[in-house]
């Protein structure tokens, strides 16, 4: 009984540690996906409904962050579908050339490639949910910025820091901490911030995927430039940071239904 108890308890621990990789964090994701139930059009409603049934979208927000715990290495080659890691401050033109020149699957290859497959009438409905729910979760890294970081930090994974003492790293204080520090549940951060008007939201659902793409990576390089090794952040950064912050979730939220609304037309 009492191994038993460990075991479990050193299951629970791993998971924990486990979210320290996670975009945007569990409550992120659900915000950006919160967000996109609320635009989806009549009739992507209908049609998810016959992939997800009566499941939302946050439901499975996290789940292709949640698979990266199988044992079984059945999801390993997707690992890399969850970022892209391009030079820093390079002009518009240099970055799409960049990111266009990427010769494996990554988060640029792998948002179009789910797209083609919820569009695919021959697709099983297996596959389609796995793509939908992967769909899902790739826009919503799209927009935390350090998902289109760099490689030679990781993404800022190797840049040490400190966040109300606690010792951490870039990367996680803007996939968790910045998100968990206003306090609010996924429905309540989908509440305050979606409050777009018509016109805003047009604006902000324009563009092609490589303009999201270069958005993300002109806010990472004012964090890397604003967040240098072993600063020591508190309520200054989410003073700097927080309608950024924000801007990004709202974003993730409207641009998931568009992609979405535009799948399933």
């Amino acid at each position: 009984m009492k191994r038993c108890l460990s075991d479990i308890i050193g299951v629970i621990i791993a998971f924990f540690i486990s979210q320290s990789a996670f975009a945007w964090g569990t409550t992120g994701h659900r915000v950006v996906a919160e967000i996109a139930q609320r635009h989806l059009s009549k009739h992507a409603k209908k049609e998810i409904a016959k992939i997800f049934g009566k499941e939302p979208l946050d439901y499975w927000a996290n789940w292709p962050d949640f698979i990266k715990s199988d044992t079984t290495d059945k999801w390993k080659a997707a690992y890399g579908w969850h970022f892209v890691d391009l030079p820093g401050h390079v002009s518009k033109e240099v970055f799409i050339q960049d990111l266009k020149a990427i010769d494996h699957k990554s988060l640029y290859s792998q948002i179009p490639a789910m797209e083609q497959i919820l569009k695919d009438k021959n697709a099983s409905l297996e596959d389609k949910k796995i793509a939908l729910r992967f769909l899902i979760h790739l826009i919503g890294d799209l927009h935390q910025p350090l998902h289109v970081g760099r490689d030679e930090d990781a993404g800022g994974n190797k840049i040490k820091l400190t966040w109300f003492n606690k010792p951490t790293n870039l990367h996680s204080i803007w996939d968790d901490e910045l998100v968990d520090f206003q306090k609010w549940s996924y429905t309540e951060y989908a509440n305050n911030i979606d409050v777009a008007g018509k016109d805003e939201i047009k604006q902000i659902q324009s563009g092609t995927l490589e303009d999201w793409f270069f958005q993300s990576h002109e806010l990472a390089d004012e964090i890397y430039d604003r967040t240098p090794e072993d600063s020591k952040l508190s309520y200054k950064y989410n003073y700097i940071f927080y309608n950024k912050l924000n801007q990004q979730l709202l974003d993730g939220g409207l641009r998931l239904a568009k992609v979405l609304n535009d799948v399933f037309k």
